[in-house]
């Protein structure tokens, strides 16, 4: 058998359905002619005819093999319909999207991301993971990556925003206001794993003569917090952890600006050099820019 086009589908379901070749013209708006050069294209690629043709007023019957060819060719269409969709679909931004995040940035930037992709392509999949914490991101199983620095590679990538460091207390440990980092040297301190930029922020506070009695480490965020709670030392920690954890409203917390300012952690959002975006992440890479402006207008 030769290859059949979907075009010869086409005209057989049309006619199989109106029961003339006529009929089945007119609703697909072609001529005659280029229904009947369709119908024996279809023939001679199945080697049989489709239709019987009496002639006259009387309609035309569909054969054995043309029902086979029907039965098969209506399910080959409607794959085709659903394909066409998916591909429109698609260009207008529905379908799947892939993000990586960190804990900090999932409570605070990613709402608003998620929140506007959703209204504007309610039926758009996201799926997200959030980072572990010493362990390397996958960025080739992404199609976005949100970030505290760069990674190597073949990585493109835009900046967002700064992200200030700030020191959390509880009550009374630091007078209030600005905290000199110097009054840091020898206090315990509840602090990230060092990976992503924990190494660079320690080394930071030892050049501005500060060396803190590292106590704890966690990767979470709350707990973190729920360790300067509990007394067992304060924290440095980017704004957007302070900022995604409500600590400014919490009274049994202080925040303090540190002096002089430590460097910003730089948050990115990272995908693979040369990837093709799907419209979806376009957008998404759009609304994080958008977001982050107006996110450090807050900071």
């Amino acid at each position: 058998m030769t290859a059949v086009e979907l075009r010869h589908l086409v005209a057989l379901a049309a006619i199989a359905d109106e029961g003339s070749f006529g009929r089945a013209a007119t609703r697909l708006g072609y001529t005659q002619s280029t229904i009947s050069q369709q119908i024996a294209a279809l023939e001679k690629a199945v080697g049989g005819p489709v239709f019987d043709r009496p002639g006259g007023p009387r309609p035309v019957r569909i054969t054995p093999l043309g029902a086979v060819v029907l039965e098969h060719g209506r399910d080959l269409l409607a794959r085709a319909e659903a394909l066409a969709d998916a591909v429109d679909r698609f260009r207008a931004g529905a379908g799947r999207i892939d993000i990586g995040i960190f804990q900090s940035m999932s409570n605070v930037m990613l709402p608003t991301v998620v929140r506007r992709l959703r209204d504007e392509h309610p039926d758009c999949d996201i799926r997200m993971t959030e980072e572990v914490p010493g362990r390397p991101p996958r960025i080739d199983e992404l199609d976005l990556l949100f970030y505290d620095g760069l990674l190597d590679g073949d990585v493109d990538h835009v900046k967002l925003l700064d992200d200030r460091y700030v020191l959390v207390a509880r009550p009374g440990t630091f007078p209030d206001g600005p905290v000199q980092v110097e009054h840091l040297d020898g206090q315990p301190l509840v602090a990230y794993p060092l990976v992503c930029d924990q190494p660079r922020m320690e080394l930071a506070l030892a050049r501005a003569g500060a060396r803190p009695r590292i106590v704890f480490r966690s990767g979470g965020d709350d707990t973190i917090l729920s360790m300067v709670r509990a007394g067992m030392g304060s924290a440095v920690l980017p704004w957007l952890a302070v900022h995604g954890s409500g600590v400014e409203a919490d009274e049994r917390l202080r925040v303090h600006e540190l002096r002089p300012a430590l460097p910003p952690r730089e948050v990115f959002l990272l995908w693979q050099a040369g990837r093709s975006h799907s419209p979806l992440a376009a957008r998404a890479i759009d609304i994080a820019v958008e977001a982050a402006a107006d996110l450090s207008k807050r900071m």
